[in-house]
């Protein structure tokens, strides 16, 4: 039988489903990520250095979070401070007792700043070695120590130190880090700018060479919050730095060899700032006649009896003989390597010249506070940001951080 062509279509109309409203695919959920603490060195930065008006970054966070200033331990410089940021010990306990120093146990070879030998290292245990085996995934875009294997253990991430890298690369490796799965992310971070330290070595702490240096450090670390910003990543952030910068001149200048009667009686180790020396053979009683002084525009001591507020000379790696310096004068125990000019560090750690500038920023931390601490104590505020229970044994302490943390 024939269906007429009308009820033919009426059936097939039946048959066929009722279109429903198209439904849009559910986004998924952005994820909620915890906050990582991140550790950021401007070298050289001095407390001062906020208040000249080219670090609008910087000088926002400070509002908003914590401001205050460091005193570094001695001596004053790179990577004695550096290690004890991350180790909460002077570099007497953690062995890294200057940019260049010598030990007996190694003769013949001599601690610079490119040596990676765990041997010269291992005093002390930095934070990141303390998290890794905590199970917390640590990445370090450049701080000393952190490409050696101190204890056996390296961070998940870390590059070895190029200061060629541009500061924005610098940032970019940071970002890159954060963008991976939960699995692989790092907790804790550090971070390391050298221009404005070496602007400062070079043209003096007050020059327009050091603004444009601090201003483009502020520029990069605006551009690393927006990134985080961008993919809701909360940082508990900690912006400080090893020393501060003091202005020198050629006009300033002590001659070591004369002050200890001859350079036949001494043989240096470092000079500049302080000068850390040995006696030659025989020559012990000489040196010490003339130690006390006086000496104009310097002091000098056996390490035994240096001032207790140093924390300064019981390691063994310490010279025998130390003389520090008067905030911006320079000592020489051989033809200066570099012109006396712009600025150095290295003296004492109780000058206000070498203050470090200290901003922290981030839901840890209470708004429109104020601190003034040690480098060393950092290390103990560190461990509490990334859940590892308070170290025994370090020379920092928590007290000063306790109020500029929320409840």
């Amino acid at each position: 039988m024939r269906i007429p062509v009308v009820m033919l279509a009426a059936l097939l109309g039946a048959c066929t489903p009722t279109p429903r409203p198209a439904v849009a695919p559910t986004a998924p959920a952005a994820e909620a990520r915890a906050p990582v603490t991140m550790l950021v060195s401007i070298d050289g930065m001095h407390p001062d250095y906020l208040t000249r008006g080219v670090t609008p970054t910087l000088s926002r966070l400070a509002a908003e979070g914590v401001s205050g200033s460091l005193q570094p331990s001695f001596p004053t410089k790179t990577f004695p401070n550096h290690y004890t940021l991350v180790t909460g010990l002077h570099p007497d306990r953690h062995g890294i007792v200057a940019n260049r120093f010598e030990d007996s146990e190694r003769p013949g070879e001599v601690f610079t700043m490119a040596t990676t030998d765990r041997f010269w290292w291992d005093q002390g245990e930095p934070i990141w070695v303390a998290a890794e085996r905590a199970g917390i995934r640590t990445a370090t875009m450049f701080w000393p120590g952190s490409n050696t294997d101190v204890a056996g253990q390296r961070p998940s991430d870390w590059q070895q130190f190029a200061q060629a890298l541009p500061e924005a690369n610098r940032v970019d490796a940071i970002v890159d880090w954060l963008r991976r799965p939960a699995a692989t992310r790092p907790k804790l971070l550090t971070l390391y700018f050298d221009t404005v330290d070496t602007a400062g070595h070079r043209f003096g702490p007050q020059s327009a060479e050091v603004d444009a240096a601090l201003a483009e450090a502020d520029r990069q670390i605006g551009r690393l919050l927006a990134e985080l910003a961008a993919m809701g990543q909360p940082v508990n952030l900690i912006v400080t730095s090893d020393h501060g910068m003091a202005p020198v001149s050629a006009e300033r200048v002590i001659d070591l060899n004369a002050a200890m009667g001859g350079e036949a009686n001494i043989r240096l180790v470092e000079d500049g700032p302080y000068a850390a020396f040995h006696a030659q053979p025989g020559r012990a009683a000489a040196v010490e006649a003339r130690l006390a002084g006086p000496h104009r525009h310097m002091q000098c001591w056996k390490k035994q009896a240096l001032p207790a507020r140093l924390a300064y000379g019981r390691n063994p790696r310490v010279p025998p003989y130390l003389c520090i310096a008067e905030s911006g004068w320079t000592i020489l125990g051989q033809p200066p390597r570099y012109s006396i000019a712009g600025g150095a560090h290295g003296y004492d750690n109780a000058d206000g010249a070498m203050r470090a500038a200290f901003v922290a920023h981030g839901p840890a931390f209470a708004p429109g506070t104020r601190v003034e601490a040690r480098s060393v104590d950092v290390y103990p505020l560190l461990r509490q940001l990334v859940g590892l229970p308070a170290a025994q044994g370090r020379d920092g302490s928590m007290v000063a951080f306790i109020p500029t943390l929320r409840k």
